[in-house]
């Protein structure tokens, strides 16, 4: 138990993961400049997104068990220092071949950043203070998501798309000065071995299957199935690896598998609104991209201060309690978004956006903290790292759901407002989710009387 709460490296940490959200979306923003810049098509600069976004998920649970196994300190500069010398070699990129193998070992450090911002929120500060740290970290990292195309297009227009990634620099070198004074020495660092490497391999193919198949599935191809099955074998494969062993105990320990379903179906409830919401306030509405994007910002606008006071509820009260208490509300939001009236003013759709997002955040953080406190001690790099990848599934399937019942009605406004309805399900599965994840232990969720399982 750390004799006093680290707070410089909760929010330091808080910062990088903020500037690796963001780069997943903002660069959406710049991918024309960047067509342009380099003369080649759509297709290719596709990558640029996925080439971010693939290692970022499949390293994820490899990156959680070698954290299991190395120091907090080593791992933070490590990480923070390779998210930053490759957005570097981003911005320099003299080619299109050379940006993507650049966005791919971002990806590939900002999957282990994103596995290690739980774990050392856990660990800095002592056990009465541990919601309000998890939920410095939740409320950032989808900060940067939400905030990404409107960031970057701010950068875009004024300074050029490298700056997406320059502006990484300086904030990566202050975290690692940050983490460097606040972590104690602890375990060596080690460089992971070939069974993780080939872990993140095959679900690297089980992942990009999948993903093919979500975007098929979306246009209502019939090649998706035969895609879907694909994913299938490489997923067999993982399970019977040793590797594997770790992932499944943490998902078998009392209380952890509702908080893990919870994350990745708030992340899609959020993720689909936003994109519902965005699509009927420019197609239906009438309003252009600018006037619509600042309808949205009421999303994250709730989010922020709703997911800073779940810390605080958390450490007072109770992570369950109000884990539920904000699926609750983010089912509320959801369900007064689903008419999505023509008429409505954009008044109209920003306070409904507004109860949504402070649902999100009032659900977000605790569901993390109770995958981190239910978590074994042996576990905790395990824990960060499922809870990322949840939550990165959760924000993959989100287009999809959405684009395929919107297709069903030919792209009417009507199958927008259809859409919703499952988004909002989401929410209510979530609250169920919650309810049926109760441990055995009565004082499990009151974090402030207890030491987490990293203090054992």
């Amino acid at each position: 138990m750390p004799e006093r709460n680290r707070w410089s490296v909760v929010v330091g940490l808080g910062l990088v993961v903020f500037m690796a959200t963001l780069d997943a979306t903002a660069v959406a923003i710049a991918l024309p400049a960047i067509e342009r810049g380099y003369g080649v098509t759509t297709t290719v600069t596709e990558w640029v997104v996925l080439g971010y976004l693939l290692p970022l998920i499949a390293v994820s649970l490899p990156a959680g068990r070698w954290l299991d196994g190395v120091g907090l300190r080593g791992a933070h500069v490590f990480a923070t220092a390779g998210f930053g010398l490759s957005s570097l070699a981003a911005g320099l990129a003299p080619g299109i071949g050379w940006l993507v193998a650049a966005r791919a070992v971002q990806g590939t450090f900002a999957g282990i950043l994103f596995a290690l911002g739980p774990m050392i929120a856990t660990r800095v500060v002592r056990p009465e203070a541990r919601g309000r740290a998890v939920g410095v970290i939740t409320s950032l990292g989808p900060l940067g998501a939400v905030s990404g195309p409107v960031l970057g297009g701010l950068i875009v227009d004024g300074l050029g798309w490298p700056w997406i990634f320059y502006l990484n620099l300086p904030v990566c070198l202050a975290v690692i000065l940050i983490g460097w004074a606040g972590l104690s020495p602890d375990r060596p660092l080690v460089p992971p071995g070939r069974t993780l490497l080939a872990e993140a391999v095959v679900l690297g193919a089980a992942l990009v299957a999948g993903m093919l198949a979500l975007s098929l599935a979306a246009g209502r191809h019939p090649a998706w199935l035969l895609l879907a099955l694909a994913a299938v074998p490489p997923l067999i494969v993982w399970a019977r690896m040793e590797g594997s062993r770790g992932t499944r105990a943490l998902i078998r320990a009392p209380g952890v598998a509702g908080p893990l379903v919870t994350v990745m179906l708030i992340s899609m409830a959020a993720a689909a609104v936003e994109f519902t919401v965005s699509f009927h306030l420019q197609r239906v509405a009438g309003l252009g991209p600018s006037a619509a994007g600042m309808t949205l910002l009421a999303f994250p606008a709730g989010m922020v201060p709703a997911g800073l006071l779940a810390g605080l509820l958390v450490d007072r009260w109770s992570a369950a309690g109000t884990a539920r208490l904000g699926a609750l509300v983010l089912a509320a939001g959801l369900a007064l978004l689903v008419p999505l009236d023509a008429t409505w003013s954009p008044a109209e759709v920003l306070w409904r956006l507004g109860i949504a997002g402070c649902g999100v955040g009032l659900t977000n953080g605790p569901a993390v903290t109770l995958v981190m406190t239910r978590a074994a001690g042996d576990l905790l790099g395990t824990a960060g790292a499922a809870q990322s990848l949840a939550r990165q599934l959760g924000f993959a399937v989100a287009p999809a759901l959405v684009t395929t019942v919107w297709a069903g009605y030919g792209y009417a406004p009507a199958g927008l407002r259809a859409a919703m309805l499952p988004v909002t399900a989401a929410a209510v599965l979530a609250l169920v989710a919650l309810a049926r994840s109760r441990t055995a232990r009565p004082a499990e969720d009151d974090l402030a009387a207890r030491p987490s399982a990293a203090d054992a």
